[in-house]
């Protein structure tokens, strides 16, 4: 395969690509996990055109993935993109955009084709049938156990191959047990690529890495999974798992700009003033985070014009203003202009329960971070939908809870977070703002604490 992805697709991998797919052809089921940008999906690319081509007839790739989108926007784009600037011509075949090569899959003469399936239908997965038969597991940590079991009927007969690539997740689920080499995954090859090998490569930089520990920390799940390529579970005491905000920038990519149209325009402002903490402005509409922007550096009657700006932008647009600090004077600012401006003091005591109407929260804070946990969980129906963005990521997988001595729900402070992380969850905050708008009940019932 070395040859053949040097010599026709005129590529050049890096030696733990070599030492992936040298495996690969050798052992036939390969499992691999490592940080985020390891080249997994050009890797994916380069091995269902070498298996097309290796077989002359009745061969069949079968690509899935845990969403379409992987599919549509990553996979197979990179197919085509190798297959378009191929020497086939050396092999004495053409591979022709509309021809050979199809949106979504590839057919060549003597019944070899490639094509995408969804990994939510495993019947299409186990009606594949070819002499020679290869599956690509793509962003495999959340194709769910019935796909995985679909695929293991082509290897009781015939020539099958398995490549399941992915960063690693939770440590659950099947990928994870194969990972792990769980008892009756022993026939599966595992190869971690670790940071090291990825750093020599010359891929990242230990900048990045630098960058990634300080706004992430570490210890945190986000920087075990996607830098140092491990499966790590977020801690008990996390309030929002790192899988739950995952899934909603996937349901946020999904939606491909066509998210909701019929309700109000929302922004949840957490501003700050000269020091190192920035002024973060989160705009919801319905159940989709649809931007966020940060500002250093800005004084009270910047911030102040800048959310002016925005209100005009989106008639009938309201925001929600945390006054802590500088935030008052911004309040005080937007009101004389007559902005449509909520203050919200999230030190106050909370009435507000969970969804449950079991749990108490000790303030407001800790009410809407809650609020924010039940928004993002998968079991929602509603369940809120997030922008791609690797700050607002660290954020929210940040703070922890706890219960105070009376039995009240307490989310880490901004100061303790400030400490731990070296800085503080800006936009994290800001989108806890805009939920504001749907807590009941209303404002003027809250009552500020006895400090």
């Amino acid at each position: 395969m070395i040859a053949f992805i040097r010599e026709i697709l005129r590529a050049e991998p890096t030696a733990y690509q070599e030492r992936i797919l040298r495996t690969l052809v050798e052992r036939r089921r390969l499992a691999v996990h490592g940080p985020h940008g390891i080249g997994k999906t050009t890797m994916a690319a380069w091995f269902a055109l070498w298996f097309l081509v290796v077989h002359e007839s009745d061969a069949k790739v079968v690509t899935t993935a845990s969403a379409w989108r992987q599919l549509t926007f990553y996979l197979w784009p990179e197919i085509h993109k190798w297959a378009r600037s191929a020497a086939w011509d050396v092999l004495g075949m053409e591979m022709r955009e509309g021809r050979e090569l199809l949106d979504r899959g590839i057919r060549l003469p003597g019944s070899r084709e490639a094509f995408a399936v969804a990994s939510d239908n495993p019947a299409f997965i186990e009606g594949a049938h070819a002499s020679h038969l290869a599956y690509i597991f793509d962003e495999a940590k959340m194709i769910p156990a019935a796909t995985w079991d679909a695929a293991e009927g082509a290897f009781s007969t015939g020539d099958a191959y398995a490549f399941a690539i992915s960063t690693p997740g939770e440590q659950s689920g099947r990928f994870y047990e194969i990972c792990a080499r769980k008892p009756g995954f022993e026939d599966w090859e595992v190869i971690h690529v670790t940071l090291d090998e990825f750093v020599a490569s010359g891929r990242i930089s230990r900048q990045w890495v630098q960058d990634r520990a300080r706004q992430w920390g570490e210890h945190a799940a986000v920087y075990q999974q996607r830098v140092l390529g491990q499966f790590a579970d977020s801690a008990e005491t996390q309030i929002i798992p790192l899988s739950w905000v995952e899934a909603a920038i996937e349901r946020w990519h999904a939606l491909e700009g066509h998210g909701p149209t019929d309700s109000p325009y929302v922004f949840g402002v957490d501003p700050a003033h000269l020091g190192p903490d920035q002024t973060a402005i989160a705009r919801r509409r319905g159940q989709v985070i649809e931007n966020l922007q940060t500002y250093a550096r800005a004084d009270t009657m910047q911030t102040a014009g800048r959310i002016k700006a925005l209100l005009d932008s989106y008639p009938g647009a309201q925001a929600y203003v945390d006054t802590i600090g500088i935030g008052a004077g911004v309040v005080d600012r937007l009101r004389e202009m007559g902005c449509p401006v909520v203050s919200v003091d999230v030190r106050t005591r909370s009435p507000l329960s969970d969804s449950t109407g079991l749990m108490r929260f000790k303030n407001l804070r800790s009410a809407l971070w809650w609020r924010l946990r039940e928004a993002l969980d998968p079991a929602n129906p509603r369940a809120l939908a997030l922008p791609p963005n690797n700050q607002l990521i660290g954020d929210l997988t940040a703070p922890t809870w706890s219960y105070t001595s009376t039995g009240e729900v307490i989310v880490e402070s901004k100061d303790d977070l400030r400490k731990r992380l070296g800085r503080s969850p800006d936009i994290g905050d800001a989108v806890c703002l805009t939920l504001f708008a749907d807590a009941q009940p209303p404002l003027e019932i809250y009552e500020p604490l006895d400090w």
